[in-house]
Order: structure tokens, then sequence, then C-alpha cells
């Protein structure tokens, strides 16, 4: 059943302010796209059909701690990317839709064959009457209490699920990771790093590369995260290599940049000593060692998911399982998948992951064909963090274990 968002994706930006203006939506500073509020304030005017509700969709509910959007528009609607129809249910209480908190309690009205969500009853209130009302009335002082509210609206999606893995894995190019500094030697000889251990690096640059040298001039970069083994993350069709994935062990600081000196050799000649930079090891996931490479940290991220259902045809394949040794992906675990920036995927892109369908003989024809059943979809999951060519993505609904070559496309 196509969904509330394709039918009206035709409603352009103009139009979507328009009807804005006219439901007293105001422009404001969340990540939202013209064409998701234009299905919010469509759905604002005309309800969501009951056909499209989830079938155990609660008649209300109150906002908990603990909850994030997806899960209660998993809860109102058969599709948890539907974010935008949900919020277009309640546009007229709910002006932006990551700022719902807990203790907001949810009404579903499904009148005349269509459904819209509120913060208050229909028709106003409790049930309690005017003048039980008025024979209880009690007299209290005025009070002022100030709470902060921006870090209590429920998130997107449960936040530990992915925060790690914003931090921790990288996909490079091979060039990019071969010429990255490298730990080429530590105090006392010492064979393992750990945190508050020092540390020495040279880039590509001391050995005639094309890298810069480590600085510590102002506005150079001073911290970095350490990584091991970029291991080559091929497409499970054609073999291609599409990145490579850097194993994550730590964190550093570059307390010194690189330098030269000059010094004597035994017979007495002047020579350029390469002088290596000087780092401390600051966080730790394993313990480092020599030839372990550094990249500078990125730009910190900004950390507001928006579950939606790609504008296009969209598919692939899943091209690993985060983890070591991990072979099967179940629910809240990352895979990375081979579509990136270059192919239109973006953060928040919701995927069907589809479980391919069984070979097999069919022995009820006496000529004994093979056959192939049809590919059954098996969960969903949502891309979070994007590269060019690859995507992690965080399974968010499984039926079955999700493993290397299964596909995924636009869900339903």
């Amino acid at each position: 059943m196509p969904t509330i968002f394709a039918r009206f994706s035709h409603i352009s930006i103009a139009a979507a302010a328009l009807l804005a203006t006219s439901t007293g939506v105001q422009a404001q500073n969340f990540p939202v796209t013209p064409a998701q509020q234009a299905t919010a304030v469509q759905v604002a005017r005309t309800g969501v059909p009951v056909a499209d509700l989830a079938p155990n969709a609660p008649d209300s509910y109150t906002v908990r701690p603990g909850d994030t959007l997806w899960a209660i528009s998993g809860m109102f609607l058969k599709g948890p990317w539907r974010w935008p129809e949900l919020w277009g249910m309640n546009l007229e209480d709910i002006r932006n839709p990551h700022r719902i908190y807990p203790g907001q309690q949810l009404y579903l009205d499904k009148s005349n064959g269509r459904a819209t969500l509120r913060t208050r009853r229909a028709g106003g209130g409790d049930s309690s009457s005017s003048s039980s009302a008025a024979m209880n009335t009690i007299r209290v002082s005025p009070r002022t209490r100030y709470e902060s509210l921006a870090d209590t609206s429920i998130p997107t999606l449960a936040p530990q699920a992915i925060e790690p893995f914003l931090a921790e894995p990288l996909i490079v190019d091979e060039l990019t990771f071969s010429q990255a500094p490298r730990i080429v030697a530590t105090q006392e000889g010492r064979v393992l790093l750990s945190r508050g251990d020092r540390a020495y690096v040279l880039s590509a640059y001391a050995a005639g590369g094309g890298s810069k040298p480590l600085s510590d001039h102002k506005g150079e970069p001073r911290d970095y995260r350490v990584f091991r083994n970029a291991t080559p993350l091929k497409d499970p069709t054609t073999q291609q290599i599409l990145g490579y994935e850097a194993q994550y062990v730590g964190k550093a600081e570059l307390v010194r940049g690189e330098s030269t000196a000059q010094s004597s050799d035994k017979d007495g000649k002047t020579q350029i000593d390469i002088v290596p930079a000087t780092i401390d090891i600051v966080a730790a996931k394993e313990e480092m060692r020599v030839g372990d490479r550094l990249i500078p940290e990125p730009p910190r991220e900004l950390r507001s998911y928006v579950p939606h259902a790609p504008s296009s045809p969209m598919s692939g394949q899943i091209v690993s399982v985060y983890g070591n040794a991990v072979a099967w992906a179940s629910e809240n675990q990352i895979v990375v998948i081979n579509r990136g920036t270059s192919d239109g995927l973006e953060r928040g892109h919701v995927m069907a992951i589809l479980k391919d369908g069984e070979r097999l003989t069919d022995k009820t024809d006496s000529d004994r064909p093979d056959i192939k059943l049809p590919n059954e979809r098996n969960g969903l999951l949502m891309v979070f963090r994007t590269f060019d060519r690859l995507s992690y993505a965080l399974v968010m609904q499984v039926t079955d274990g999700v493993k290397v070559g299964d596909r995924f496309t636009n869900p339903n």
C-alpha cells in the first residue's frame, strides 16, 4: 500500500509554505525537509485513513522516558519511518516533531474514517464538570519552577544504539590510509600503548610522500583517531573494492609537531635528522602499537536523524556486519551497505531488508526443474552515516538474522 508520503509528494514547496501559513506552522530550525512538511500539513488538513493505522494502535498513550519518535510512529502507523504523518496528525499541538516530551498524552481520534492525533481529548479537557471543579477549589500560592526541556525531549531513536559508531569506524580510500601518519616509536621500547602513554609519529611527508608533516601550529589538527588494519569492503556481487574500513583502537592528542634537527655524524659531517611528532594517548579501546595510523578527528556530526523513505527507487546489498568475526546481524546491530552519497543515499533513509528466496528442486514436476522462491521482507534498516560509496546503517527491525549479501530496497 503506498504511503501518505508518496501520495502527497507532488505538493510543491510553495504550496507547502502556503499551507503551513494557513495552519499556523512557522518556519523553524529543525531537520525537516519541505516535502516532509508538506506531508505533515496535508495530513493535518485531511487526517490519515484508518486503514493506514497500525493494527493495535492505542486510543491514548502517555509519552515515557526512553521512548523514541521511531517507536511512537510504529505504535500508531504501519511504518515507523512515516513520522511526518504522525506529526501531521497532531500538527496543531506539536509544532516541532523533535520536541515531544515525556508526560505528554496523545489521544487517537478515528471519527469519519479518518484518524487524527491530539494532545488533549476531543471536546477539550477532562470529564470533570465545572460545578464539581468549583466545589473542590484549592487555593495555592504562586510558585515558579524552572526546568530545561532541551535535553528531555524524546530522540528519533535510542542514541546509545549508534553513538559509539559515530566516533569509531571510518571508511577511507586506500591512498588516504596509506598516507596517514603512523606510530614509529614508543617510550622505553614499549610494545603496547594505552591511555596516558606517549608515542612518536611520522607522516608520509617524512618519507617523501604527498601528505604534509604533522604540525602543532594554530589552526592545525590536534586531536586524532588511531586506526589499524584497513579492511577492504567489496561489493558482494561485483567483488569491486568500494572502500576500506579502518579498525578504531583509540584517540591521541598531538603534543609537538614534526621537525628536523642538525647533527654531526661520526666523520664530522653535518646531517639533517627527522624528529617525529609527539603524541599522548588519551583514549584506548584496544592497546595500540607501532604501525598504527592516525587520522584527524572529523567535525562533530549533527546527532538528529529524520527517518524517511527515499524519494526515488533505491536498492543494494549488505557488504559487512560490524564487529570482529560477526557473521550475522540482529536488531540494533550495525551493517555496511554498498550505497553512499554518490548514489543519492542520505542519513535517515529507511530501507526494507530482503531475505533471499531459497533455491530448490520442484519435486512435484517429473522433470525436476530448479526454482527460486520469492525474496521475502526480513526487517528494516536506517542509514545513519554516509560515505561516498558505502554507508553505515542500524538494523531497526528483523525477523531472522541478516548476513552479507542480503538485499535491501525501498520500504512499502
